[in-house]
C-alpha cells in the first residue's frame, strides 16, 4: 500500500518530492499523481495528467481553460483515488497547492471514507475551509509562507505535513480489539431540541448501540451523510431536520439538497422527525437580509439570529420531506410531535405557532400516509418530552433489529 501524493508538477514538483523523499525516508511507498495543465512536470510522477484527465472524460488539448483543467482534474482523480482505496493499493493521501491544488486534492480526500489519513498543505488553510472539507476528516495546514520553493519556511511546512501523515498511518487504530461490535447510530441535535437526543441516546445506548451525535449546523448534516453513505451507519435517528429550513429559506446552517438523502439510497432503517423546523439560522441581526424584515426574530445572542419559518414555508417542507421518504425502500418511521417541535415552539415560547406547526405535519401525513415503508405517526408531546426521546429510541431499536415489524405504537 501507499501513500496518495497529490499535485500540480509543472509549479508544486520540486515541493511534492521534498515530501514524497521524506515519506519513503519513513518507510512508506508512495504514489505521485499529477494533475498540472500549464507546463510540463518538474518531477516524473507515477500517474500522469493524462490518466487523470481521462478519468473525467477530457484531454489535455480539450480543456478549455484553467478553471476547467482544475474542474476536470479534481474530478478524475477523485475517481481514481476511491479506484485506488477500493483496489487497496492506497493508505493516506496528502496534497500541497494553493487554490488550484486545494480544490484537486481535497477532491481526492472527499472521495474516500472517514478514517483514511487526508492531510492538505494549503495557502488557504486559515480562511473559509467548509468548500474544501465539506464532510470529510481533512486535516488542513496552512504553509504561513507561499509553497514557492524550498526554504526555511516551505521545509519546515512541508515536513511537518509528510511527518503528520506517517503518524497518521502507523500509530495503532485507537480501538478496543476486545470490545464486542455494536450497531452504530447516527442521531441529529441541535441546542433547542438536546433534552430530546440525550434522552433517546442514553435509552439506545443502554440497548447496545452506539450513537454518533451530529450537530445540525450544516456541517454536522453533511458530515452524517457522508457516513452513512460509507456504510459505516446502521440505523438513523435523524430528530432534527433543521437544516433543511435553512436550506428552503436562504439561512447559513444549510447541510445542502442531499439532506435526508443517503439513508433512503442505502437503505438504512431511519426515525425522522422536524426538530427545529420552526427556524432558520443567520448570524448578527445586522447580517440578515433585508427581505426578511418584518419577520419574527428570535436572538439567540450576539452571532446567532433565528427567524421564525411560516405556515406557508413549512408546508413545503413537509412536502420536502415527503418527497425525499417516498423513495425509502428500508423501513422509516416518522414521529411528529403535536406538542412543538423545539424548545422555542412551546406555549408561552417566542416561536410558539400551531398554524405554522400544523401546516408541517400535514404536508408530511399528505405526502407519506399509505407509504408501504414508511410510517406517519402523531405524539401529543412536545419533541423534548421524555416521553417523545423514548418512543423514538425504541422505534428505531425495533426496525433496525427487527425490519419488516409492526414499528410503533400510534
Amino acid at each position: 500500500m501507499a501513500i496518495l501524493l497529490v499535485g500540480t508538477l509543472d509549479t508544486k514538483g520540486i515541493e511534492l518530492a521534498f515530501v514524497r523523499d521524506l515519506i519513503q525516508a519513513a518507510g512508506l511507498a508512495t504514489l505521485v499523481v499529477d494533475v498540472g495543465s500549464v507546463g510540463p512536470p518538474r518531477i516524473e510522477p507515477e500517474v500522469s495528467r493524462t490518466e487523470v484527465f481521462a478519468r473525467a472524460g477530457a484531454t489535455v488539448e480539450s480543456l478549455v481553460d484553467r478553471g476547467d483543467a482544475v474542474s476536470k482534474a479534481a474530478a478524475g482523480v477523485a475517481i481514481l483515488a476511491r479506484e485506488w482505496y477500493d483496489a487497496g493499493r492506497i493508505e493516506g493521501v496528502l496534497a500541497i497547492g494553493g487554490s488550484a491544488g486545494t480544490l484537486i486534492g481535497t477532491a481526492a480526500m472527499r472521495a474516500l471514507p472517514f478514517g483514511v489519513p487526508k492531510v492538505m498543505l494549503s495557502t488557504l488553510a486559515s480562511g473559509q475551509t467548509r468548500s474544501f472539507v465539506g464532510g470529510s476528516d481533512i486535516a488542513m495546514f496552512h504553509p504561513v509562507a507561499d509553497i514557492a520553493g524550498l526554504n526555511r519556511l516551505t521545509r519546515t511546512a512541508l515536513g511537518n505535513a509528510a511527518h503528520a501523515l506517517v503518524g497518521m498511518v502507523k500509530a495503532p487504530r485507537l480501538t478496543d480489539p476486545a470490545e464486542a461490535p455494536r450497531p452504530v447510530i447516527a442521531a441529529t441535535m441541535f441546542g433547542v431540541t438536546t433534552p430530546c437526543v440525550d434522552q433517546a441516546r442514553a435509552v439506545l445506548e443502554s440497548r447496545g448501540f452506539e450513537v454518533l451525535v451530529f450537530h445540525a449546523t450544516g456541517i454536522g448534516g453533511q458530515s452524517m451523510e457522508s457516513l452513512i453513505a460509507d456504510g459505516l451507519i446502521d440505523g438513523v435517528l435523524d430528530l432534527t431536520t433543521t437544516e433543511l429550513a435553512d436550506e428552503l429559506v436562504g439561512g447559513i446552517l444549510s447541510a445542502g439538497p442531499d439532506r435526508l438523502k443517503a439513508a433512503i439510497r442505502r437503505g438504512v432503517p431511519q426515525v425522522v422527525s422536524v426538530g427545529a423546523l420552526d427556524m432558520v439560522n443567520f448570524g448578527p441581526r445586522s447580517t440578515v437580509p433585508e427581505r426578511f424584515a418584518g419577520r419574527l426574530f428570535h436572538q439567540h445572542n450576539d452571532s446567532v439570529t433565528l427567524m421564525r419559518t411560516t405556515p406557508e414555508e413549512n408546508a413545503e417542507l413537509g412536502r420536502r420531506i415527503g418527497a425525499i421518504l417516498a423513495e425509502a425502500t428500508a423501513d422509516v418511521v416518522v414521529l411528529l410531535p403535536l406538542g412543538g417541535i423545539s424548545a422555542l415552539d412551546a406555549p408561552g415560547m417566542p416561536f410558539h405557532d400551531p398554524e405554522a406547526d400544523a401546516a408541517l405535519f400535514r404536508a408530511i401525513h399528505q405526502a407519506l400516509d399509505d407509504h408501504p415503508h414508511v410510517t406517519v405517526v402523531d405524539r401529543s408531546q412536545h419533541i423534548n418530552d421524555p416521553a417523545f426521546a423514548i418512543q423514538s429510541a425504541l422505534a428505531l431499536q425495533l426496525i433496525t433489529t427487527d425490519p419488516g415489524s409492526e414499528k410503533v405504537d400510534s
